[in-house]
């Protein structure tokens, strides 16, 4: 048998009528708390509107006087680097992120770790140099383009990493040296073992390809100065000397040229596969408009006048407090 005794509706309706007596009155207070505020602040509009000006201009000096430098270094990935150079530039803005001073340090070898802010890097778009004499790349091009737009198609990232250049930029915020971090830098982006014999094999294939064909080309030149001998005596000789012209020799006009070019392009080669990833210029310390943090100006005045709230509440509950003392000693 159930010993609960229902409640009458007399004491529901004088529950009801205690629950909105109660929100009656919390609204009450907050009405009041709100004018109470704006009292505050009509009272006290100089010393706000001071401490407003005071942290506006003290947070814009703060602000404007906080310098940053961009830095660019152009470099050339080189023997299919190309996404090994992104992984660690990726994995650098990591260290950079995460506050890892020692990793950069460290292992980077960059002396004042805590100056860089962030780094990335972009390719250097110039489809001009892409398809340059690589008929595969300009059909590649052409492909792509016909299923998308052709600017989305030059700056994909399929597309950019095969760019010739790169441009890794850093942000610091004071002016660098550039062994103090540029030449740290390229000494670890080149510290991969796999890519170094990759450089030094590759390095020695084009030193040995350059010398054939100078070897090539030196037997060329003494074909054709033999033909050009022989015709000169032909019309001493008894004989009839026949050279089809529009075939053989024409051919090896054509070779010959073509390891001319060859030749040119791989000398300049030989420039930037002495490393993995070659530098090829580095700007240092642009003074930057753009600020990281800009928002001193806008926090300082909040700050100030939380703190003056803070007062003033504080001064009020001492003066509340103290008057309570005396009345119980009195």
């Amino acid at each position: 048998m159930s010993t609960k005794v229902p409640q009458s509706q007399e004491d529901q309706e004088i529950d009801l009528l205690q629950i909105s007596k109660k929100i009656g009155g919390f609204f009450e207070s907050l009405k009041t708390s709100i004018f109470n505020g704006i009292q505050f602040f009509v009272r006290n509009w100089i010393i706000v509107l001071v401490l407003v000006v005071a942290g506006f201009s003290i947070g814009w000096y703060l602000d404007f006087s906080k310098k940053i430098y961009d830095n660019r270094i152009i470099v050339t990935p080189n023997f299919g680097s190309v996404d090994y150079l992104y992984s660690k530039i990726d994995l650098l803005q990591a260290k950079i992120a995460s506050g890892d001073t020692v990793f950069l340090k460290n292992v980077v070898g960059i002396s004042d770790p805590k100056a860089i802010r962030e780094i990335e890097i972009k390719p250097v778009a110039d489809v001009y140099k892409f398809i340059e004499d690589k008929e595969q790349n300009f059909e590649l091009i052409k492909l792509m383009a016909e299923v998308g737009e052709v600017k989305k198609v030059l700056e994909d990232n399929i597309t950019s990493k095969n760019y010739t250049f790169h441009t890794i930029s850093f942000v610091s915020n004071k002016t660098i040296d550039e062994k103090d971090v540029v030449t740290p830098l390229l000494k670890y982006l080149n510290s991969s073992v796999y890519f170094s014999k990759l450089q030094k094999i590759g390095y020695k294939n084009l030193e040995k390809q350059i010398t054939q064909n100078d070897t090539i080309i030196a037997q060329i030149n003494a074909v054709l100065d033999g033909f050009s001998s022989t015709r000169k005596n032909t019309s001493r000789n008894d004989k009839l000397v026949y050279y089809n012209e529009n075939t053989q020799l024409d051919d090896i006009i054509k070779t010959k040229q073509y390891l001319i070019n060859e030749q040119g392009n791989n000398k300049l080669k030989l420039i930037r596969f002495d490393k993995t990833v070659k530098d090829v210029n580095s700007t240092l310390n642009i003074n930057s408009i753009k600020k990281i943090s800009s928002i001193n100006k806008f926090t300082l005045p909040v700050v100030f006048i939380l703190i003056f709230i803070f007062i003033h509440l504080f001064s009020k509950f001492y003066r509340n407090e103290l008057l309570k003392s005396k009345q119980t000693h009195s």
